[in-house]
């Protein structure tokens, strides 16, 4: 689907719809200019250079954004709002084109089959470049692209090198004009797996240049929408369209009855191999109205439904920074809760710190997120960005390393807290802690330092308010445990840098040796120079004094 037929298949506006920003009029002035200018850039690079700059998704709920302000302000001057302005070309379509209106969900779909009165059908929505085809006499006389849905550009010599588009149609009607898609064709894609693959953008570059080549030209396919002044039946329609030889519209349009039939064959269509790529599913009744009474806008006899996107755009309501145990510093972007492969995604991990201070992403900035191995979201990239920035408290990255916060002060509560969530870990001590029993231990005042723990008894535990005294029982016997624990796993425990197996047998070894003796030990020199850096650090010292008194092994 084209820019421009997103925006034709029109806009959906949920009841649930964000409340209006909390903006002057001044701001609300800068603001909506600033995506309104943003709109116009994705619309020219579309229609000028032949591909869009971002998803069709992303780009349709920054549209809807757009005019959800427009609504919130509708006082204040805003740019044109059509996105087609860009587009118009200087030949008439001899029938104009009407797009389609675009339904949300199963619900929006099922309530529009209610209201209509059976005779209907469906097709794949196929993702391509639309154009218009006039023959008169069966011969090929006029190809027009879409631009505005009333005038476009004439591509008829261009198309008279695509095999899939016929020169002449045997035993025609005097004239036949024929809307569809010219998509590029594909072996075995499948939506669900393959997503759109810039098929689109391939059709529309080859378009764009002032000849096609022989290879672009067998590689364009064409699949027929609609027979504007065609037999009032569809089936009448498909049939003489195979005669013709459009037999992809005849192959893939079927009857429908009911919203369990359209998704049967949504969810069919996702999955199955295709010779082109489809980003939806189109509805439409068996007849509708003669081309002659068409407008250039949305009917109310078809309407789409698409695929789930592969991507959504999601506004930006806060910045988090985690730190763990290491000192690594973590953003973490809340968002106001979007939806995708149906999960609710309200945070979003942007990996480390250096990457958001490359993308600068505050509250109120707008980013498209996907889901990295169909489970992980993350952060494709920043669609657009409020022109207000708001300030962010970001901690300082040299603050932080792996010798820093051994105690819960407020800077390093999080860091502290990590350290305690590694150190009784199931591959650590194995304490049977939660992250929650951790952070109550430190509120409560139990745990100023790394290994406060050790001294705590059941009855001390069992206060904790997500603990309980059965609980605290098995605590007390697996922290008796961790005493046994062999002195190599220790060392992980407090953070040691890891190092191959029997490196690390005891403390006076091991904090004996410098640089020069990690090397000649096979270390390399960063890792010799962070462990020679552990070992003689005074935090870490201090706590192996603690081990050593309380007689666990390794440390005498």
């Amino acid at each position: 689907m084209s820019l421009a037929s997103a925006w034709m298949l029109g806009v959906f506006i949920n009841a649930a719809a964000a409340a209006c920003p909390a903006w002057t009029p001044a701001r609300a002035h800068v603001e909506l200019d600033a995506l309104g200018r943003q709109l116009q850039s994705w619309d020219i690079t579309y229609h000028r250079d032949g591909y869009s700059p971002v998803d069709d998704a992303v780009y349709d709920q920054a549209r809807m954004r757009y005019e959800e302000w427009r609504r919130c302000f509708a006082d204040v001057a805003r740019l044109d709002a059509d996105p087609l302005a860009a587009s118009r070309g200087t030949v008439a379509h001899p029938i104009v084109q009407t797009g389609l209106r675009k339904l949300p969900d199963a619900e929006a779909v099922d309530a529009w089959l209610r209201a209509q009165q059976g005779d209907l059908w469906m097709q794949p929505k196929v993702d391509g470049v639309a154009v218009t085809l006039l023959y008169a006499d069966g011969e090929l006389r006029l190809a027009v692209s879409r631009g505005d849905g009333k005038r476009g550009e004439d591509w008829t010599a261009k198309l008279r090198d695509v095999d899939a588009v016929p020169k002449h149609l045997t035993n025609a009607p005097v004239q036949v004009v024929l809307q569809g898609e010219l998509f590029w064709r594909l072996a075995d894609h499948v939506q669900a797996d393959d997503g759109g693959v810039g098929a689109r953008s391939q059709v529309a570059g080859a378009l764009q240049r002032d000849s096609l080549d022989a290879s672009a030209a067998a590689n364009i396919g064409f699949f027929v929408w609609d027979w504007p002044d065609g037999p009032a039946e569809i089936e009448a329609r498909l049939d003489r369209l195979e005669s013709f030889g459009f037999a992809d519209a005849a192959a893939f349009t079927v009857p429908v009855s009911d919203i369990d039939d359209v998704r049967e064959w949504r969810e069919a269509w996702f999955h199955a191999a295709l010779p082109f790529a489809a980003d939806g599913v189109v509805i439409r009744h068996g007849r509708r109205p003669d081309g002659s009474a068409w407008t250039a806008k949305p009917p109310d006899w078809a309407v789409a439904w698409k695929f789930p996107p592969a991507q959504v755009l999601a506004d930006v309501v806060g910045v988090e920074f985690a730190i763990g145990r290491t000192g690594r510093i973590t953003p973490i972007l809340k968002l106001d809760g979007v939806r995708l492969d149906d999960r609710d995604i309200r945070r979003v991990s942007l990996g480390s710190f250096g990457q958001w201070q490359r993308l600068d992403i505050r509250p109120g900035d707008q980013i498209a997120i996907a889901l990295a191995g169909l489970a992980i979201p993350r952060v494709d990239s920043v669609v657009w960005r409020t022109r207000e920035r708001a300030e962010v408290a970001a901690p300082k990255p040299d603050d932080f390393n792996a010798l820093t916060c051994w105690h819960p002060d407020i800077a390093c509560r999080q860091q502290f807290l990590a350290r305690l969530e590694w150190l009784g870990s199931r591959q650590n001590l194995d304490l049977g802690i939660g992250k929650r029993a951790w952070s109550e231990l430190v509120d409560a005042g139990l745990s100023d330092g790394l290994l406060d723990w050790m001294d705590l008894d059941a009855e001390q535990w069992a206060r904790l308010p997500s603990i309980g005294k059965a609980r605290a029982a098995s605590i007390a016997q697996a922290l008796r445990s961790a005493r046994g624990r062999s002195f190599a796993t220790w060392m992980r425990a407090l953070g040691a840098p890891p190092v191959a197996g029997g490196l690390l047998d005891d403390w006076t070894s091991s904090a004996g040796s410098d640089v020069d003796a990690w090397r000649n030990q096979g270390v390399d020199a960063a890792r010799a120079a962070a462990l020679a850096a552990f070992f003689h650090d005074a935090e870490v010292q201090s706590l192996a004094q603690r081990l050593r008194a309380a007689a666990v092994d390794g440390f005498q």
